[in-house]
């Protein structure tokens, strides 16, 4: 079976974070020291700084609960919905002796931060963006004390946040697929991707518990092998074997975990899709500003661009409907134009988003990159926008959808394109 494991939330895991992939050899590795020594002393300026902040001027109280620890008032804190649960049940967390199928670890997410929790687990997981530097990791013990605090994590994250192959060698996020065994450790195989929006639906979610209904169309989520490694021998004969139909569409996890254990019953398919979204996006902001003003800044602007765009985004090949309240509480949170239309709709039926612009242009990390990155994908926008661009690439925004998104950005984010008032279609 293939699983797909979430490496962004750990303090002593998979966070891949400095280096670059235009630059070889010694060069190379000099710009990485400087850019890693600059990571670690950075003073951040975050989402979990900031609550931090609050905690000391005694302006916010975190609870401590008995099941469940800090992680119900750190949501509320940061303004994540529970129902964002997403399940993931790979040993991927250095938290990894209380993972397994039967103990998942939960994670949640808003538009700039992401939470881990681990059943019985010493600490909760904590990453978030910061605008200048990229993903932030922290932990917070799960003890009760009068002032709770969050600990940044650095060089013991960036073993594996900081890699060519899982983020482009940039501070970042990894949502990723690998085989794991019975009792979730992953198995070595030669199919380990990264998802974003471009991954085929039959590839993603290995490793993860999969709620919602998708009709005929397979996915890898809800597969935990019956053997163990050193059981299963040939990884590529015992996964060719598998049937996927049989663990699709699921609706009730009770028969898997105990879901009375978490906050919610679920691991909502929808919110997994925009989770997906989310750490690709997210990674291309960070290497965006990154080389901003140096000779890829172009390039990378345009690579966010079309992230941005969900270029090249993989269609579904059939509708799909969440099993939570997640998909009204994301739609919900707007903002909205006047006509009650907003970024954050989805589709669902052929694809994740009815206005295909992503809805992280009103987040931070959006907002904190360099003023030369935010104009070149204004005028990008603009462009594209008004019909003077006709790519093929951007065949999928015919004048309704780019008069939408036009008007939509005119009353909810009128910095971004300059020139959106006076934009026409052709």
């Amino acid at each position: 079976m293939q699983v797909r494991r979430l490496n962004f939330l750990c303090a002593g895991l998979a966070l891949v974070f400095i280096g670059t992939t235009v630059i070889r050899g010694s060069s190379a590795q000099s710009i990485a020291e400087r850019r890693l020594a600059a990571y670690e002393a950075a003073t951040p300026d975050d989402a979990v700084t900031r609550l931090q902040q609050r905690i000391d001027a005694g302006e916010v109280s975190l609870r401590f609960d008995a099941e469940w620890g800090y992680l119900p008032s750190v949501l509320a804190a940061l303004r994540i919905p529970a129902t964002s649960q997403s399940l993931v049940f790979s040993k991927t967390s250095f938290q990894l002796d209380k993972i397994s199928p039967r103990s998942p670890r939960a994670v949640y997410f808003g538009d700039d931060t992401y939470v881990g929790w681990v059943r019985r687990g010493s600490v909760i997981e904590v990453a978030t963006v910061d605008p200048h530097y990229g993903a932030m990791f922290y932990t917070l013990p799960q003890v009760a004390a009068a002032t709770p605090r969050f600990e940044r994590q650095t060089h013991s994250c960036l073993q594996c946040h900081d890699s060519v192959p899982n983020t482009g060698g940039i501070p970042g996020f990894v949502v990723q697929s690998v085989y794991a065994d019975r009792l979730g450790y992953p198995l070595p195989s030669r199919r380990n991707p990264v998802m974003s929006d471009r991954t085929p639906f039959s590839e993603r979610f290995g490793g993860w518990y999969v709620t919602g209904t998708h009709g005929d169309q397979v996915h890898l989520g809800n597969l935990a092998a019956t053997l163990s490694a050193g059981e299963i021998g040939n990884v590529g004969v015992y996964t060719s074997r598998l049937d996927l139909r049989a663990t699709g569409n699921v609706t009730d996890l009770s028969t898997r975990i105990s879901t009375a254990a978490y906050l919610e019953p679920s691991s909502d398919i929808v919110a997994l899709m925009l989770l997906i979204h989310q750490a690709a996006v997210h990674n291309l902001m960070t290497q965006a500003s990154l080389d901003a003003g140096g000779p890829n800044e172009q390039s990378s602007a345009e690579t966010l661009l079309r992230g941005l765009l969900f270029v090249g985004a993989a269609p579904l090949p059939a509708p799909i409907h969440g099993s939570s309240r997640f998909a009204s509480d994301f739609t919900g949170a707007g903002p909205r134009d006047g006509r009650g239309r907003s970024l954050r709709e989805l589709d669902l039926t052929t694809r994740l988003m009815k206005y295909p612009l992503s809805y992280l242009i009103y987040s931070e990390g959006f907002d904190g990159l360099p003023a030369s990155v935010k104009r070149y994908v204004g005028n990008r926008l603009t462009d594209i926008l008004s019909g003077r661009d006709t790519s093929a690439d951007f065949a999928a925004f015919d004048a309704a959808t780019r008069d939408a998104i036009r008007d939509i950005l005119r009353d909810t984010k009128p910095s971004l394109l300059a020139t959106v008032a006076e934009m026409t279609l052709r």
